[in-house]
C-alpha cells in the first residue's frame, strides 16, 4: 500500500480501500502559472495549493487529487511564462473533477485556492453547480481568507503579489526555488477605499483584474511584485504554513462531521 495522500500515486485499488477510511472526503487543489516578480517561480499559487492539501490530506487521512496548475490569470499576460485560461472553462473542469470523484464514492469536497481572489470567483460557480446537481458538499478554503486576523501579527503588510506572505511561505517550503537577491520591495500605495486584502477594514470594491497597462506599470516599477518581499523569512512562512494546516484541518473536521 503506497502512503501518499495524492490520488495520482495510487492505483484504483488503492483509491477504491480508501475512499471509506478518508469519510469520502478529498481534497481539489487548484493554482496558476504566471509571473512571480524576479524572485517566485510562475508555479508558486498551485505550489502553494499543493503544500497545504498535502499536509492537511496526511493529518486527516484524506486523499488529494492532482492539482490544476492554471487558473485565470489574464493581468499577467504581460511578463512571460503567464497561462490564462478562460474562467468559464475553469469552471466546467473544476465540476467534471468533482463530478467524476463523485461517481466513484467522494461525497466531501475541499477547493484549496493557491490564487487568490482571482480564482474565487469561478470556483463559487462550480462548487454551486455541484451541490445543487450532484449533492455533494463543497467548500473553498482560501490562505488569504483564512489567515486574515493573522499575518499583520507576523508584521507583514497587506496581500499583494509575490510579497513577504507569498515569499515566506515559498522559502519555507521550496527554498530552492526563491531567489531573494532578486527581489524588489513595491510597497503598498495608500488606499482609503479599495483593496484586495480580505483583511481590510475601510470600504472596499469587488475586484476586476488590472488591465494590461496598469500591469505594464507595476512590471516596470518592480518586475512584477506588489508588497515587501524583503520582509519575508522562513521562519515566518513555517508559523503561517501551520496555522493554514490547521486550519484547514479543522475545515476538513467540519465537513465530515457534517455527515
Amino acid at each position: 500500500m503506497t502512503d501518499s495522500v495524492w490520488l495520482q500515486d495510487l492505483t484504483w485499488e488503492e483509491i477504491k480501500d480508501r475512499i471509506e477510511p478518508s469519510r469520502r472526503t478529498i481534497l481539489l487543489p487548484f493554482g496558476s502559472t504566471e509571473q512571480h516578480g524576479p524572485h517566485l517561480p510562475v508555479g508558486t499559487d498551485t505550489m502553494v495549493a499543493m503544500t497545504l492539501a498535502e499536509d492537511a490530506a496526511s493529518k486527516t487521512r484524506v486523499l488529494a487529487a492532482p492539482p490544476l496548475w492554471f487558473g485565470w490569470s489574464p493581468h499577467h499576460m504581460v511578463l512571460p511564462g503567464t497561462i490564462t485560461i478562460r474562467p468559464e472553462l475553469l469552471a466546467e473542469f473544476a465540476f467534471d473533477m468533482v463530478s467524476s470523484l463523485h461517481h466513484h464514492g467522494f461525497k466531501n469536497f475541499v477547493f484549496i485556492n493557491g490564487h487568490r481572489i482571482v480564482n474565487i470567483t469561478w470556483m463559487q460557480i462550480a462548487g454551486e453547480k455541484a451541490k445543487r446537481e450532484l449533492g455533494v458538499k463543497l467548500v473553498i478554503f482560501d490562505p488569504a481568507y483564512m489567515s486574515k486576523t493573522f499575518t499583520k501579527k507576523m508584521g507583514w503588510g497587506s496581500v499583494g503579489h509575490a510579497e513577504e506572505i507569498e515569499g515566506s511561505h515559498m522559502m519555507y517550503r521550496f527554498p530552492d526555488l526563491v531567489k531573494m537577491d532578486r527581489a524588489v520591495d513595491n510597497p503598498h500605495s495608500k488606499n482609503s477605499l479599495y483593496s484586495v486584502d480580505p483583511s481590510f477594514a475601510g470600504d472596499t470594491l469587488c475586484y476586476v483584474p488590472s488591465s494590461p497597462a496598469e500591469m505594464q506599470q507595476l512590471t516596470q516599477k518592480s518586475g512584477g511584485t506588489t508588497g515587501e518581499p524583503s520582509k519575508a523569512t522562513a521562519e515566518g512562512g513555517k508559523v503561517y504554513h501551520d496555522h493554514l494546516v490547521s486550519r484547514l484541518v479543522e475545515v476538513i473536521q467540519m465537513l465530515q462531521a457534517t455527515g
